[in-house]
This record gives C-alpha cells, structure tokens and sequence, in this order.
C-alpha cells in the first residue's frame, strides 16, 4: 500500500483520522455529546449580544473589595492550612456553618452527615456513581436541570421524565410513573427533583404536594434527590421547607454557595444519611482525595465575618426586579400563542412557543439578531421540548433584559411570518445529552 493510500485510510485499531481514540473509549463515553449549540454561544458572548441563556449569578453585587481583603487575611493568617491538603469529608467548621445555613429551610442535621463537595454538581455526580448501575431508571421532572442529565448520561443511567405543572411535580404522575416502571421490571433507584424555582422551569412544588410526593417514594423504596441551589432566594416571605426537613432517612440533600455566594470558590454540599455518606466521602476521596481548603476556609471566613443573611437579601432583591423587568416585557412585547411560567425565586423563565415554531431553529436567527436563550429540548433526555425555551433573568441589567426581550419579540414574529407561509419549521437534529458549558446550566 502506497504511503498516499495509507494516510487516506481510516484503521479500525487507530479509530478515524479525527479520534485516533474512538475505539478505545468506554460505552459510557459514547454519551458524552458536546451541544452543536455550543458555537453558536460562542458568539452569543459577544457585548452586542443580550444573552438571556446564562444561569451565571450576579457577582458583581458582592462587595468585592471586601472579599478581596477576606481572601488575603486568609493566607496571611491561616496559609500553611488554607494552602495544603484537607479532609475528604471537608472542613469540620464549615460543615457546622453549613448545618446553620439549612436551618433556615427547617433541616436539623449533624454536621457529621454533611460531605462537602466542588459545587453541588460534584455531589450530584457522586450520587450518582454510588447508586447507578447501567441501565438504572432515574427519575426526573420534565423539564430538568441540564447538569444532572448529563451527569446521568454518563453513568448510562435511563432517564425517565415525570410530568409537571404551575405547582411543581404532579404527584399523580410520579405514582403511575412508578407502577409503569415495576410493571414493565425496570429498577428505579431514585427521583431527582428541584423543588424550588425550578431550573429550567422556574416553577415551585406547592406545600400540599410535598408530603404527597415523600409518602409515595417512601412506600415504592425510591430515595429522593433534593437539588437546591436557589432554595433561599426566593422574592416573597420566608425560605420553604425543604424535603429533607421531613424525611431525614428518605432523602439526600444537596446545596450550593454559588448562587447565594459566588460560584467561583466552587462549594457545594451533600446531607445524606448516616450510611450512604460514608460512600460518598469514600467516592469523593477516589476523585479528588480532598476539596480544595482554600476554597472551604474563605467561603467560612464569609460566613462568620459577613453579614451573609443581608447579602442574600440583596441579591433577592436585585434577581426580584430583573425578573419583573422580563415579565413585564414579555407581556407587552411577545405575540398571541406565546406563554411562560411567573417564578417566585431563582433565575429563570421557562416559555412555550405557538404551535408548530422550534426552538433550536430559532436559535441561529436569534443570535443573528443578537439576543440568545437556550432551547428546550436540552432539558430533555428523549427529545421533548422543541417548542419550549429558557431565558435567564440573572445576569443582564434590566434595561438589557428589556432590549433582549425586543429582540426575541422581533425574531418570534418574523418566525411566525415564515410558518404561516411555508409551514412548519424543520428542527435541528440532535443525538445523546447534551453536556452543556458552565455559563449556560
């Protein structure tokens, strides 16, 4: 064979001319699919592009100058700790911090049931790799947080979606959902649910729903998986009682400083019971040995010397008028068929198109027109979603959020045009779980 014909050959040993590695990798990579939306992002991160895609705090809110002097008092005084090795487990200090921060949502736990992790999305990954056995049945609501179908996807988990309302997740659904799955053989081995300000959907598991929901996972065996990183930041009243605060043995906890603190230092947590926290401090330990101390010791210095209690109110306050900047806009400005949930926390509005418009197509003429959201159907693991979008209120100042909201107005209708003169839209195809980038989850 020449050495021309050689180099034009793809080797079933070496995989293609792209990935010399392709036959090598395990069967679990195979679902590790980067979003064909990601370039497309790319640019929309340019500043003549209002992103509405983003779920990225607003750090710039924090006193920075004061964090600044925080950060290097640390090293000053606490270096030769803050820069070394630490437990597995986490700071045995943060972790009473932490036990104080979940009281607010009525959790009574012992700091020795907390495992501290790099960001909420670590402990979501080690549940998962404790729990899932390929072809496990998770389920999740429909829609669900990005992240944690990707994380799934990895472990070859089979995502199974449970239907949701205005009022959170259906508990009817949940239940025939559960018998579907014992009928058919399937073995679930747990529910992942965000109860409060739901990402993507915004919406909030009404009160009424939540002992419903606990009784029938405890009378089918399924754990519960409690995400809540935006449980404290809602608009009105007093944070909601967790899950976990009623069912101690039946639900593993997860929390985050990254959206009440800043997602930079990375901290997030797990609260799970006495037996399966041993795993995960196991599994924590084979994947990282340990978190990161500086990150631990300056999110507790934070905690002890800031009044951390009235940033949160800051940030509710400044997340509450970004969210009435995009509801009232999109009330004046979106035409007939178009509809959207009306959260009352977090930082994001889920919204449905008229019949027969695709959000993923969409999505290239709204970067055209310079505003960006991120399409449905990556909050989907079986494809669902085409007609649904997500906008982010968190980040952009309010006057951008209302220029955002013009333009996708403007790009809806022109869509609207289109279809009523040549019919539907064709959608952009899509394979696997999306994995997405850190500033669009």
């Amino acid at each position: 064979m020449t050495e021309e014909a050689d180099h034009g050959q793809t080797s079933a040993t070496h995989g293609s001319r792209i990935d010399a590695y392709v036959d090598r990798y395990a069967a679990r990579a195979a679902g590790m699919v980067a979003s064909e939306i990601r370039a497309l992002f790319a640019v929309a991160s340019r500043p003549e592009v209002v992103s509405l895609a983003g779920g990225m705090p607003y750090v710039t809110a924090l006193p920075l100058d004061v964090v600044g002097e925080l950060v290097a008092d640390l090293v000053a005084r606490r270096g030769p700790v803050a820069l070394q090795y630490g437990s597995g487990q986490g700071d045995p200090h943060l972790r009473e911090q932490i036990c104080e921060v979940m009281r607010l949502e009525g959790i009574e736990a012992d700091p020795n049931d907390v495992v501290v992790t790099v960001g909420s999305q670590q402990a979501l990954d080690l549940i998962t790799r404790i729990f899932i056995d390929p072809g496990d049945v998770v389920l999740a609501e429909g829609p669900s947080y990005v992240g944690a179908l990707g994380t799934f996807s990895a472990y070859q988990a089979h995502v199974v979606h449970v239907a949701m309302d205005e009022d959170g997740l259906d508990p009817a659904a949940l239940a025939e959902t559960i018998e579907t799955m014992a009928r058919q053989g399937r073995r679930i081995k747990f529910l992942y649910t965000i109860p409060n300000f739901q990402n993507p959907a915004g919406v909030t598991l009404d009160l009424s729903r939540r002992r419903q929901i606990l009784d029938i996972c405890n009378r089918a065996g399924v754990l519960v998986v409690e995400d809540n990183p935006y449980g404290l930041l809602g608009f009105d009243g007093e944070p909601l009682r967790a899950l976990r605060a009623d069912d101690p043995e039946g639900v593993v906890y997860l929390g985050s400083f990254s959206k009440t603190f800043a997602p930079g230092f990375r901290v997030g947590w797990a609260l799970a019971p006495h037996a399966v926290r041993d795993k995960l401090v196991l599994a924590m330990e084979s994947a990282v040995l340990s978190h990161s101390s500086f990150s631990q010791l300056a999110v507790g210095q934070f905690l002890a010397t800031q009044p951390w209690r009235e940033q949160i109110k800051s940030f509710r306050e400044l997340y509450r008028d970004r969210r009435d900047a995009m509801l009232g806009s999109l009330e004046a400005l979106m035409p007939a068929g178009c509809t959207w949930t009306r959260p009352a926390g977090g930082f994001f509005v889920w919204m449905t198109l008229p019949e027969g418009l695709d959000s993923k197509a969409l999505l290239p003429r709204a970067v055209a027109e310079r505003v960006a959201f991120v399409p449905g159907t990556g909050f989907y693991a079986d494809s669902q979603g085409a007609q649904h979008l997500r906008l982010s209120f968190c980040y952009p100042e309010p006057d951008r959020i209302r220029e955002g909201v013009r333009r996708l107005a403007g790009v809806i209708e022109q869509e609207l045009r289109v279809h009523e003169t040549f019919g539907t839209s064709s959608p952009i195809g899509r394979n696997g779980v999306h994995t997405p980038a850190p500033d669009i989850a």
